[in-house]
């Protein structure tokens, strides 16, 4: 470890500490490797000195390819660890319908050993960049599933569920719509608006699921409650039973929040995503009464944290890259284009309609 000055700093040098800003709020986290850009920040900042590793000359990850760009060639990016397990857990995820309806058991052990590859890097999921490609209704079921397992794993490490815990929730996110196997397909891949038959027979997913979990002895009680109660709401709005938030279990309360998100950040057959800075603030607002208000908060602390540098499009269409979100606004940071900052905490006007690749 090595203490160095912001003028002594150089391009690939890798922070060992997180960077703080004068007022105390994360301006770049720990093992980020510093741009030329990234120098420019530090000094608008006032940054002093920062922690860094006391050799830079480590070989490139294995991981990593060098690739020969040459004209006219198409050059195929290697596919990273966990994509290649996240696209095996969506592919083993697609056949438990077809068992559930033919009365055959859930393969669990494979299910849990199978995510278990994938909590193997973890590290590598942004819940603000990453976004799956799939062109239908089903393979949204199965992509939504997968990723509010995911994230529900981390929020519950995030608001401090102890270890054995961990695994369960995730399990819970990633079964809790289990019950749609026995509802009509054309309710669900319908793109309109339902009726009002409709809908209440899609609610039925929530009571049909439970019946499918509740003899299942490797699930938890949690588990199998978050498959009815996902859609309850604290303030006794929601569905099946218009539980309020002292009836409902807390792993329900997790993955109502992942749920909710996914549900709107990710692409439907009939509508765009919406950018995950709408959906955190839509969030945000509904932790007044529909979601618990802790769990939110932390969320949104959490997953908007470390997005600097992460390019966005503003609803102006300009094009920029996020500089810095402040502590109390982590919804609205503050955004760099063509050299100039846009604080979004005070051009309340504008935001983000779009997260770029």
């Amino acid at each position: 470890m090595v203490s160095i000055k912001i003028n002594q700093l150089k391009m690939g040098d890798k922070l060992i500490e997180d960077v703080l800003t004068p007022l105390g709020s994360t301006l770049f986290a720990k093992d980020r490797v510093i741009s030329e850009r990234d120098l420019d920040i530090l000094t608008a900042f006032m940054v002093t000195k920062v922690q860094i590793a006391a050799s830079m000359t480590e070989e490139p990850s294995k991981k990593e390819e060098v690739v020969e760009v040459k004209a006219g060639a198409k050059v195929i990016a290697p596919v990273s660890p966990f994509i290649k397990e996240y696209d095996r857990m969506v592919e083993m995820l697609r056949n438990v319908p077809h068992l559930i309806l033919a009365n055959q058991p859930i393969p669990l052990m494979d299910i849990r050993q199978q995510l278990e590859k994938i909590f193997n890097h973890i590290s590598e999921y942004n819940l603000i960049t990453f976004a799956p490609v799939y062109i239908n209704n089903i393979d949204y079921v199965m992509h939504k599933s997968v990723l509010t397992s995911l994230t529900s794993y981390l929020l519950a490490q995030w608001v401090g569920f102890p270890q054995k815990d961990w695994m369960q929730i995730a399990l819970a996110g990633l079964l809790m719509d289990i019950g749609n196997a026995r509802i009509d397909s054309s309710i669900l891949s319908k793109p309109g608006k339902l009726t009002d038959s409709e809908t209440k027979d899609m609610k039925k997913h929530t009571i049909i699921g439970y019946q499918i979990l509740r003899n299942i002895t490797a699930l938890n009680e949690g588990v199998k409650l978050a498959a009815l109660q996902h859609h309850e709401r604290v303030d006794g709005s929601g569905y099946p039973n218009g539980f309020d938030g002292s009836k409902l279990h807390p792993y329900s309360k997790i993955v109502a929040v992942a749920d909710i998100y996914h549900a709107m950040t990710l692409n439907k057959v009939y509508r765009k995503p919406i950018s995950p800075y709408l959906v955190m603030e839509q969030i945000q607002s509904d932790a007044f009464g529909k979601l618990d208000p802790v769990y939110v908060r932390i969320f949104i602390e959490k997953v908007a944290k470390f997005n600097t540098g992460t390019k966005v499009k503003l609803s102006d269409n300009r094009i920029g890259e996020i500089v810095f979100s402040e502590r109390d606004y982590p919804t609205r940071p503050w955004v760099s284009i063509n050299n100039v900052i846009v604080n979004l905490t005070i051009e309340r006007n504008l935001y983000i309609v779009e997260v770029l690749q």
